[in-house]
């Protein structure tokens, strides 16, 4: 199937966002949690904080690191794992302990809300007259050991944010208000775009939506512990409203531990081993107990059946979530629905009076949108195969559908008309008409329902919150996309390009982290996806045969054409080519290939040939 025409030159990248010339949010290090095992605000570890001056002589190496980082990290894992006393025990033994007793104190400060006494823990104090204050021996407070280039005055910010936000939500907008004007305003420039977003907080009476509009969850909620995880980890994310951040952790590591530390170094290792695995594929996590390497044997590399039910070229496949069925649509005009077990078609679905050109599962499995060049949508009802609804309210081919993530709602694009992206309900309602001016090409709901991404056939990448509806950034390339798929985390989105290269790009940061190479394509729609037990292959069709110019002494010759209606197969992590398997017929293309959600061994290929290889 050809793409929807436009210009198209070198591929390219700019961002925007808004309007403004701010990037696209840089994403947190760490999940959420604190040290210890505190589970909410206002509960710490029971286990004890200090710096022991007694540690036992022991070497200072272990197998080359260093023992009071490796026991420190012992004890806070022991902790997380709910063995307190025998994290006692240990660091009674060894005479090391996870934090100082500063630490502890800024900690249960943060936690209480004592917002005096945390800056007071945290950047240092002097001992008022009388000698009386808020340090924790009545004298001058020194302070936390900070990195170099932590910014002190962002960390008052910081902290005097969290205040301010506590008031607002216990109805205390007078004090608020000094809060905003005395001590938040002068450690940021006068038209700094923080203060502003939290100055429109101000209106906000209903709790509710005032949590809502700064992105924080109350004073009850998690927002004091991730305080506590932002100034200890490596990055930072502030929100408020769809304004980003990012800003370096600040108290040194060695001072205050960041939070799981030795389960995230666990998970470096397995990830490690996993980049280094090329045919890794399993559905359960590598052994720590040994090294991890998978057989290639054990990959699916063979053509074990053919499906030819198909009336004309198949463009777009899909498994449903639970791998018991597998949709198919494409040039003719009726959608295919087998059952993965037999494979034997369980429904043909044959009300549309054009071709199909894209499907998409209901989460539940319960239902399946179809899109066509007829100008309709439509909803079914897998297990009847029944219509359940018709979309006829675009003016020109529908291109593309995606489900939100409670299936309450679903998105349709278009590629020309008054109406290109429009979310309905499930009883066929309209609930927002976005009213873009770009031609929709495809796009995609992720996982955690937080975003929608966009590609148009001008060549953009535009990505909404979408539960405001507002445009976080836009991506402008210079060369034309065919598909998008958003990873199951939520956290990196895979882009056909028609320069036959696929990118993997970071949803937070709109960073390109990997590009993959050797496929074919450059006139029609490849679709690729994700692959493989826990996503970690990229998989994907290529086009029929590719023109060579031959030159001698600087003059063109002739022209030969290089078979490819491939497969190809890369490992998502490190970038390698796995493997190039043979696809269909030749000269045709291989359109679309659908890796089984449930079953690792198992994928599906779909070309110009009208069959479906399994």
């Amino acid at each position: 199937m050809r793409y929807d025409p436009g210009p198209s030159t070198s591929n390219g990248s700019q961002h925007t966002l808004n309007g403004t010339q701010h990037g696209p949010r840089q994403k947190p290090l760490f999940s959420n949690g604190t040290n210890g095992h505190s589970t909410a605000n206002g509960t710490t570890s029971p286990h004890r904080n200090g710096f022991s001056s007694a540690a036992r002589s022991n070497p200072n190496s272990y197998f080359g690191h260093d023992r009071e980082e490796v026991t420190r990290l012992l004890i806070q894992g022991l902790d997380d794992l709910g063995y307190h006393e025998a994290a006692e025990k240990l660091s009674q033994e060894s005479g090391f302990e996870v934090e100082s007793s500063a630490v502890a104190h800024f900690r249960e400060a943060v936690l209480q809300g004592e917002w005096q006494q945390a800056e007071a823990l945290l950047l240092g104090s002097e001992p008022p007259d009388g000698g009386g204050g808020v340090s924790i021996r009545n004298g001058a407070c020194p302070g936390l050991k900070l990195v170099d280039s932590a910014n002190r005055d962002q960390l008052r910010f910081q902290l005097k944010t969290q205040k301010y936000l506590e008031l607002l939500e216990a109805g205390d907008s007078g004090s608020a208000i000094i809060v905003l004007q005395k001590e938040l305003r002068p450690l940021q420039p006068e038209k700094d775009p923080q203060l502003s977003a939290l100055s429109l907080l101000l209106g906000d009476t209903d709790r509710e939506r005032l949590r809502e509009n700064a992105g924080w969850d109350g004073a009850k909620g998690q927002s004091r512990q991730l305080l506590l995880r932002d100034l200890s980890s490596k990055f930072r994310l502030v929100q408020l409203l769809t304004l980003a951040k990012n800003l370096a952790g600040s108290i040194a590591p060695s001072v205050m531990i960041p939070p799981h530390r030795l389960a995230v170094l666990l998970d470096q290792v397995k990830q490690n081993q996993i980049s280094q695995c090329l045919y890794h594929n399993p559905s359960s996590s590598p052994s720590l107990f040994s090294d991890h390497l998978c057989d290639r044997s054990q990959f699916p590399l063979r053509t074990i059946l053919e499906l030819n039910q198909s009336a004309g070229e198949v463009w777009a496949m899909e498994f449903s979530h639970n791998g018991r069925r597998l949709a198919t649509s494409g040039q003719a005009t009726d959608v295919l629905i087998y059952d993965t077990s037999t494979f034997q078609v369980l429904h043909r679905l044959t009300e549309h009076t054009d071709s199909v050109a894209s499907l998409s599962w209901s989460p539940d499995d319960s239902k399946l949108i179809t899109c066509s060049h007829d100008k309709t949508a439509r909803v079914w009802d897998t297990p009847s195969g029944q219509v359940l609804l018709k979309i006829d309210y675009h003016q020109e081919p529908v291109t593309t559908a995606a489900w939100s993530p409670d299936g309450q709602s679903f998105v349709t694009g278009s590629l020309n008309g008054a109406h290109r992206l429009v979310l309905w309900s499930i009883e066929g309602d309209i609930i927002h008409d976005w009213e873009v001016s770009y031609r929709v090409q495809d796009c995609a709901v992720s996982p955690d329902g937080k975003r929608l991404v966009v590609i148009s056939s001008e060549c953009q990448i535009v990505v909404y919150d979408f539960e405001t509806r507002r445009e976080e950034y836009c991506i402008l390339n210079k060369t034309r996309m065919t598909c998008i798929n958003v990873s199951r985390d939520s956290r990196q989105m895979l882009v056909n390009m028609a320069n036959s290269e696929i990118h993997l790009i970071d949803i937070d940061t709109a960073e390109i982290i990997k590009r993959f190479l050797g496929q074919q394509q450059g006139e029609f729609v490849i679709r690729s996806t994700f692959g493989g037990a826990d996503q970690n292959l990229v998989i994907s069709g290529s086009e029929g045969e590719t023109q060579n110019i031959v030159l001698l002494a600087g003059i063109a010759q002739s022209d030969l054409f290089t078979p490819d209606s491939r497969i190809y197969i890369w490992h998502k992590e490190n970038g390698s080519l796995i493997e190039t398997l043979e696809g269909h017929q030749e000269p045709g293309c291989v359109n679309v290939v659908a890796w089984n959600p449930t079953d690792p061994c198992m994928f599906a290929s779909g070309g110009d040939d009208r069959k479906i290889r399994m």
